[in-house]
Protein backbone atom coordinates (compact mmCIF):
# COMPACT_ATOMS: atom_id res chain seq x y z
CA UNK A 1 0.00 0.00 0.00
CA UNK A 2 1.38 3.44 -0.94
CA UNK A 3 2.21 5.51 2.17
CA UNK A 4 -0.35 8.31 2.32
CA UNK A 5 2.16 11.12 2.92
CA UNK A 6 4.19 9.87 -0.05
CA UNK A 7 1.15 9.74 -2.33
CA UNK A 8 -0.07 13.22 -1.42
CA UNK A 9 3.28 14.96 -1.74
CA UNK A 10 4.27 13.09 -4.90
CA UNK A 11 1.03 14.05 -6.67
CA UNK A 12 1.38 17.68 -5.55
CA UNK A 13 5.02 17.80 -6.62
CA UNK A 14 4.19 16.36 -10.03
CA UNK A 15 1.67 19.08 -10.80
CA UNK A 16 3.46 22.10 -9.36
CA UNK A 17 4.14 24.76 -12.03
CA UNK A 18 7.83 25.33 -12.76
CA UNK A 19 7.68 28.91 -11.54
CA UNK A 20 6.39 27.74 -8.16
CA UNK A 21 9.12 25.10 -7.94
CA UNK A 22 11.78 27.76 -8.60
CA UNK A 23 10.42 29.95 -5.80
CA UNK A 24 10.35 27.02 -3.38
CA UNK A 25 13.92 26.11 -4.31
CA UNK A 26 15.16 29.69 -3.89
CA UNK A 27 13.50 29.95 -0.47
CA UNK A 28 14.35 26.34 0.45
CA UNK A 29 10.74 25.55 1.34
CA UNK A 30 9.94 21.80 1.18
CA UNK A 31 12.13 21.37 -1.94
CA UNK A 32 15.80 21.72 -1.08
CA UNK A 33 18.41 22.76 -3.64
CA UNK A 34 21.39 20.53 -4.30
CA UNK A 35 24.94 20.77 -3.03
CA UNK A 36 25.98 22.83 -6.07
CA UNK A 37 23.66 25.61 -4.88
CA UNK A 38 24.03 25.34 -1.11
CA UNK A 39 27.78 24.62 -0.93
CA UNK A 40 29.48 24.97 -4.35
CA UNK A 41 33.02 24.83 -2.94
CA UNK A 42 32.17 21.55 -1.21
CA UNK A 43 30.64 20.19 -4.42
CA UNK A 44 33.75 21.15 -6.38
CA UNK A 45 35.99 19.57 -3.75
CA UNK A 46 34.16 16.30 -4.24
CA UNK A 47 35.25 16.29 -7.88
CA UNK A 48 38.79 17.35 -6.98
CA UNK A 49 39.07 14.52 -4.46
CA UNK A 50 37.87 12.03 -7.07
CA UNK A 51 40.44 13.35 -9.55
CA UNK A 52 43.23 13.06 -7.01
CA UNK A 53 42.23 9.51 -6.07
CA UNK A 54 42.31 8.56 -9.77
CA UNK A 55 45.75 10.11 -10.24
CA UNK A 56 44.36 12.67 -12.67
CA UNK A 57 45.11 16.39 -12.89
CA UNK A 58 42.88 19.42 -13.36
CA UNK A 59 45.46 22.03 -14.37
CA UNK A 60 44.65 23.63 -17.73
CA UNK A 61 42.05 21.06 -18.72
CA UNK A 62 38.65 21.69 -20.28
CA UNK A 63 35.82 20.60 -18.00
CA UNK A 64 32.14 19.88 -18.63
CA UNK A 65 29.86 20.24 -15.63
CA UNK A 66 26.85 18.25 -16.79
CA UNK A 67 23.63 19.49 -15.19
CA UNK A 68 25.08 22.44 -13.28
CA UNK A 69 21.73 23.65 -11.92
CA UNK A 70 22.00 27.34 -12.81
CA UNK A 71 24.61 28.56 -10.35
CA UNK A 72 28.15 29.47 -11.40
CA UNK A 73 29.69 28.55 -8.04
CA UNK A 74 31.07 25.08 -8.84
CA UNK A 75 32.47 26.28 -12.18
CA UNK A 76 34.19 29.19 -10.47
CA UNK A 77 35.66 26.88 -7.82
CA UNK A 78 37.04 24.56 -10.50
CA UNK A 79 38.59 27.52 -12.32
CA UNK A 80 40.20 28.75 -9.11
CA UNK A 81 41.56 25.21 -8.63
CA UNK A 82 43.26 25.37 -12.04
CA UNK A 83 40.82 24.32 -14.76
CA UNK A 84 41.57 25.87 -18.13
CA UNK A 85 37.93 26.31 -19.16
CA UNK A 86 34.58 25.16 -17.75
CA UNK A 87 31.45 24.42 -19.76
CA UNK A 88 28.28 24.63 -17.68
CA UNK A 89 25.62 22.62 -19.50
CA UNK A 90 21.99 22.22 -18.48
CA UNK A 91 19.02 22.29 -20.88
CA UNK A 92 16.61 23.26 -18.11
CA UNK A 93 18.48 25.52 -15.69
CA UNK A 94 18.10 29.29 -15.77
CA UNK A 95 21.51 30.91 -15.16
CA UNK A 96 21.64 32.69 -11.81
CA UNK A 97 23.37 35.96 -12.61
CA UNK A 98 23.18 37.01 -8.98
CA UNK A 99 26.15 34.80 -8.09
CA UNK A 100 28.35 36.81 -5.70
CA UNK A 101 31.93 37.46 -6.74
CA UNK A 102 34.53 40.17 -6.45
CA UNK A 103 34.44 42.93 -9.04
CA UNK A 104 37.94 42.01 -10.13
CA UNK A 105 37.16 38.34 -10.79
CA UNK A 106 38.63 37.35 -14.17
CA UNK A 107 35.91 34.73 -14.64
CA UNK A 108 32.87 37.01 -14.46
CA UNK A 109 32.06 40.49 -15.68
CA UNK A 110 29.47 42.84 -14.23
CA UNK A 111 26.65 44.24 -16.36
CA UNK A 112 24.62 46.59 -14.21
CA UNK A 113 23.44 44.51 -11.27
CA UNK A 114 24.11 41.21 -13.04
CA UNK A 115 27.20 39.06 -13.37
CA UNK A 116 28.03 37.55 -16.75
CA UNK A 117 30.40 34.64 -17.47
CA UNK A 118 33.63 35.66 -19.17
CA UNK A 119 33.59 33.47 -22.32
CA UNK A 120 37.36 33.08 -22.10
CA UNK A 121 36.82 30.98 -18.97
CA UNK A 122 33.18 29.96 -18.75
CA UNK A 123 30.73 28.73 -21.38
CA UNK A 124 27.07 28.40 -20.40
CA UNK A 125 25.02 26.04 -22.58
CA UNK A 126 21.26 25.86 -22.14
CA UNK A 127 20.86 22.94 -24.53
CA UNK A 128 21.47 19.17 -24.68
CA UNK A 129 24.96 17.77 -25.29
CA UNK A 130 23.93 16.90 -28.85
CA UNK A 131 23.20 20.55 -29.59
CA UNK A 132 26.53 21.60 -28.07
CA UNK A 133 28.23 19.19 -30.47
CA UNK A 134 26.15 20.36 -33.45
CA UNK A 135 27.14 23.95 -32.70
CA UNK A 136 30.82 23.06 -32.92
CA UNK A 137 31.54 22.67 -29.21
CA UNK A 138 35.10 21.60 -28.48
CA UNK A 139 35.92 18.21 -26.92
CA UNK A 140 36.20 18.14 -23.13
CA UNK A 141 38.92 16.52 -21.04
CA UNK A 142 36.87 15.95 -17.90
CA UNK A 143 33.13 15.45 -17.44
CA UNK A 144 31.61 15.83 -13.97
CA UNK A 145 28.10 15.43 -12.59
CA UNK A 146 26.62 15.19 -9.12
CA UNK A 147 23.11 13.79 -8.58
CA UNK A 148 22.18 14.50 -12.19
CA UNK A 149 22.18 11.22 -14.12
CA UNK A 150 19.23 9.85 -12.14
CA UNK A 151 17.12 12.72 -13.48
CA UNK A 152 17.94 12.14 -17.17
CA UNK A 153 14.97 10.61 -18.97
CA UNK A 154 16.68 9.21 -22.07
CA UNK A 155 20.05 8.29 -20.60
CA UNK A 156 20.52 5.64 -23.30
CA UNK A 157 20.49 8.46 -25.85
CA UNK A 158 22.56 10.89 -23.79
CA UNK A 159 25.49 8.63 -22.86
CA UNK A 160 26.67 8.19 -26.50
CA UNK A 161 26.63 11.99 -26.85
CA UNK A 162 28.67 12.31 -23.66
CA UNK A 163 31.16 9.85 -25.16
CA UNK A 164 31.35 11.87 -28.39
CA UNK A 165 32.00 15.12 -26.52
CA UNK A 166 34.87 13.58 -24.56
CA UNK A 167 38.48 13.90 -25.72
CA UNK A 168 40.18 10.55 -26.52
CA UNK A 169 42.07 10.59 -23.21
CA UNK A 170 39.18 12.18 -21.31
CA UNK A 171 37.66 10.95 -18.07
CA UNK A 172 34.14 10.91 -16.61
CA UNK A 173 33.34 11.23 -12.91
CA UNK A 174 29.67 10.91 -11.94
CA UNK A 175 28.05 10.74 -8.53
CA UNK A 176 24.58 9.18 -8.76
CA UNK A 177 21.86 9.14 -6.10
CA UNK A 178 19.54 6.22 -6.87
CA UNK A 179 17.14 6.83 -3.98
CA UNK A 180 13.59 7.98 -4.39
CA UNK A 181 14.08 11.68 -3.72
CA UNK A 182 11.28 11.55 -1.17
CA UNK A 183 14.14 10.38 1.03
CA UNK A 184 11.95 9.03 3.82
CA UNK A 185 11.08 6.15 1.46
CA UNK A 186 14.29 5.53 -0.56
CA UNK A 187 12.91 2.55 -2.50
CA UNK A 188 9.24 3.50 -2.86
CA UNK A 189 9.58 4.52 -6.51
CA UNK A 190 10.55 0.93 -7.33
CA UNK A 191 7.20 -0.36 -6.07
CA UNK A 192 5.12 0.96 -8.96
CA UNK A 193 4.54 0.04 -12.57
CA UNK A 194 5.94 2.23 -15.31
CA UNK A 195 2.42 3.39 -16.16
CA UNK A 196 1.60 4.48 -12.61
CA UNK A 197 5.00 6.07 -12.14
CA UNK A 198 4.86 8.05 -15.37
CA UNK A 199 1.24 9.17 -15.11
CA UNK A 200 0.92 9.81 -11.39
CA UNK A 201 4.02 9.78 -9.21
CA UNK A 202 7.11 10.81 -11.18
CA UNK A 203 8.07 14.33 -10.03
CA UNK A 204 8.56 17.18 -12.47
CA UNK A 205 12.33 16.85 -12.01
CA UNK A 206 12.02 13.24 -13.29
CA UNK A 207 13.53 10.15 -11.71
CA UNK A 208 14.49 7.46 -14.21
CA UNK A 209 14.62 4.64 -11.59
CA UNK A 210 17.78 3.13 -13.11
CA UNK A 211 19.81 0.79 -10.90
CA UNK A 212 23.53 0.00 -10.71
CA UNK A 213 23.42 -2.67 -13.42
CA UNK A 214 21.62 -0.25 -15.76
CA UNK A 215 24.30 2.42 -15.39
CA UNK A 216 27.01 -0.17 -16.00
CA UNK A 217 25.27 -1.43 -19.14
CA UNK A 218 24.58 2.02 -20.59
CA UNK A 219 28.09 3.37 -20.03
CA UNK A 220 29.80 0.14 -21.11
CA UNK A 221 28.09 0.45 -24.49
CA UNK A 222 29.93 3.75 -25.14
CA UNK A 223 33.11 3.59 -23.05
CA UNK A 224 35.91 1.04 -23.00
CA UNK A 225 36.43 1.26 -19.24
CA UNK A 226 33.70 1.66 -16.65
CA UNK A 227 34.06 1.27 -12.90
CA UNK A 228 31.26 1.68 -10.36
CA UNK A 229 31.86 2.05 -6.65
CA UNK A 230 28.97 1.80 -4.16
CA UNK A 231 29.03 4.81 -1.84
CA UNK A 232 26.02 4.08 0.39
CA UNK A 233 23.31 1.51 0.94
CA UNK A 234 20.25 1.03 3.13
CA UNK A 235 19.67 -2.68 3.61
CA UNK A 236 17.03 -2.20 6.30
CA UNK A 237 14.86 0.11 4.19
CA UNK A 238 15.35 -2.16 1.18
CA UNK A 239 14.27 -5.30 3.02
CA UNK A 240 11.22 -3.49 4.41
CA UNK A 241 10.18 -2.44 0.89
CA UNK A 242 11.28 -5.63 -0.89
CA UNK A 243 7.88 -7.44 -0.86
CA UNK A 244 6.44 -4.53 -2.86
CA UNK A 245 9.38 -3.80 -5.16
CA UNK A 246 8.68 -4.84 -8.73
CA UNK A 247 10.74 -7.78 -10.05
CA UNK A 248 12.38 -5.77 -12.84
CA UNK A 249 14.28 -3.81 -10.20
CA UNK A 250 15.61 -6.88 -8.38
CA UNK A 251 18.74 -8.92 -9.12
CA UNK A 252 18.32 -11.49 -6.36
CA UNK A 253 21.28 -10.01 -4.48
CA UNK A 254 19.87 -7.90 -1.64
CA UNK A 255 23.25 -6.31 -0.89
CA UNK A 256 23.55 -5.05 -4.47
CA UNK A 257 19.92 -4.02 -4.69
CA UNK A 258 20.13 -2.06 -1.43
CA UNK A 259 22.80 0.30 -2.82
CA UNK A 260 21.50 3.88 -2.83
CA UNK A 261 24.43 5.96 -4.10
CA UNK A 262 27.24 5.15 -6.52
CA UNK A 263 30.35 6.73 -8.01
CA UNK A 264 30.81 6.00 -11.71
CA UNK A 265 34.04 6.54 -13.62
CA UNK A 266 34.33 6.01 -17.38
CA UNK A 267 36.98 6.47 -20.07
CA UNK A 268 38.10 5.11 -23.42
CA UNK A 269 41.58 4.15 -22.25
Amino acid sequence: MIPLDYLVLRVIRRHLPDRVVRVLLQRRIVIKPGLETTAPDEAAQRFLDALRAAGERLDGRRVLLFGYGGGFGVGLALLRAGAGHVVLLDPYAIPDNRTPAGDNSPYLSRSGTELRPNPKWLTVVRAPVRQYLADGGQPLDLVFSNSVLEHVDDLAGVVPDLARVTAPDGQHFHFVDMRDHFFKYPFEMLCHSEKVWRRLLNPGSNLNRLRTRDYRRLFSASFARVTIEPLASDLGAFQAARPRIRPEFLTGDDVQDAVTRIFLRASQA
